[in-house]
């Protein structure tokens, strides 16, 4: 049996490092793209081992020229677009960049695709965000979308290009709706992230303060290693369908943060103060998936839960911490 290829668009993000891992272990040959493939650190991958067996390839998905060229070059069976602006609050502050980075990139992708013509299964990372508030009963593939940032309003759209392309020409295209999934991988601009690193701080002797927001929003929190096994079930049906992956669990941003502080032995009210300047334009206050069909197409089910996610956070947070500071020159003696 060939060798499949994979195309990972994203490849130095978070899903994109897991799903990188996941596909080598499985036997693919694995392409990776970023802007900018030879001066950019990739930290995710090195931070896995596999950054010396990615192949990566300089593409800008706003780009066509560029996009159809590396698909032309890889030539892949199977392509993963998780590219784009990632962050829901920083697309309030960069809109053009996060729609065109997104909703265009796609549009790209998609139009490469078909003008090549070549049988490639297409996987589209879309997002929760997407369906805003989804009250406790939570949201499944049927439910309506109701974005409330431009990042969600971007991901709607690429979401639609994509059900477009495969009823209009065919293509074996489909989309993940994934509800929040974390990692040691999260930069540290992602609040769970954030929180953990600080709270890291503090518990080896940091005398900083938790700065958040509002802490009474609700997420359902995954552990991303698991998500990306679903990405890739996905293009493994024969009719492309889409799929909400999720854990079906509700917790709130201060239930995070407490259980990050709890597992330091430390008291997450001594440490936290609310910043009003950190509340976002519009937000949502209760965000949860109903993960069911994936468990009955895909046999897929989320197996680690918030309080899992936030102990490994913690642990990685604190091993990457004790390597730093043992690699740090120690002083000349006099």
């Amino acid at each position: 049996m060939a060798e499949k290829r994979a195309l990972i668009t994203g490849a130095t993000g978070q899903d994109g490092a897991y799903l990188a891992k996941l596909l080598l272990e499985k036997g693919y040959q694995v392409y990776g793209t970023s802007r900018d493939a030879v001066a950019r650190k990739f930290s995710g991958l090195q931070h896995l081992g596999i950054a010396g067996r990615v192949h990566m390839e300089p593409m800008a998905l706003s780009d066509f020229r560029s996009v159809i060229q590396v698909l032309m070059k890889t030539e892949p069976d199977e392509i993963y677009n998780l590219a784009g602006q990632s962050s829901v609050g920083l697309s309030f502050l960069q809109p053009v960049e996060t729609l065109e980075s997104i909703a265009v990139g796609t549009l790209n992708l998609l139009e490469a695709i078909r003008l090549l013509g070549r049988p490639v299964r297409l996987y589209n990372a879309c997002s929760s965000e997407c369906f805003g508030d989804t009250g406790e009963m939570g949201a499944n593939e049927r439910s309506p979308f109701m974005p409330r940032s431009p990042y969600a309003v971007a991901k709607s759209t690429s979401y639609w290009l994509v059900a477009n392309y495969r009823e209009a020409y065919g293509l074996q295209a489909c989309s993940g709706l994934l509800f929040n999934h974390e990692s040691p991988l999260r930069p540290e601009r992602f609040v769970t992230r954030k929180i953990v690193a600080t709270a890291c701080r503090i518990g080896q002797g940091g005398n900083e303060k938790l700065r958040l927001g509002d802490v009474d929003i609700r997420r359902d929190w995954g552990w991303a290693p698991e998500y990306v096994e679903a990405m890739w079930a996905m293009l493994q049906l024969e009719q492309p369908e889409d799929f909400v992956i999720a854990t079906g669990e509700l917790n709130s941003l201060r239930d995070f943060a407490s259980a990050a502080f709890a597992f330091l032995g430390l008291d997450l009210d001594e440490h936290l103060v609310l910043d009003p300047s950190l509340l976002r334009p519009t937000d949502i206050q209760c965000s949860v998936g109903v993960p069911d069909k994936a468990a009955a197409r895909l046999g897929w089910k989320a197996k680690m839960r918030m309080n899992e996610v936030v102990g490994e956070m913690v642990k990685a947070e604190l091993a990457m911490a004790s390597l730093s500071a043992s690699a740090r020159p120690i002083g000349n003696i006099d």
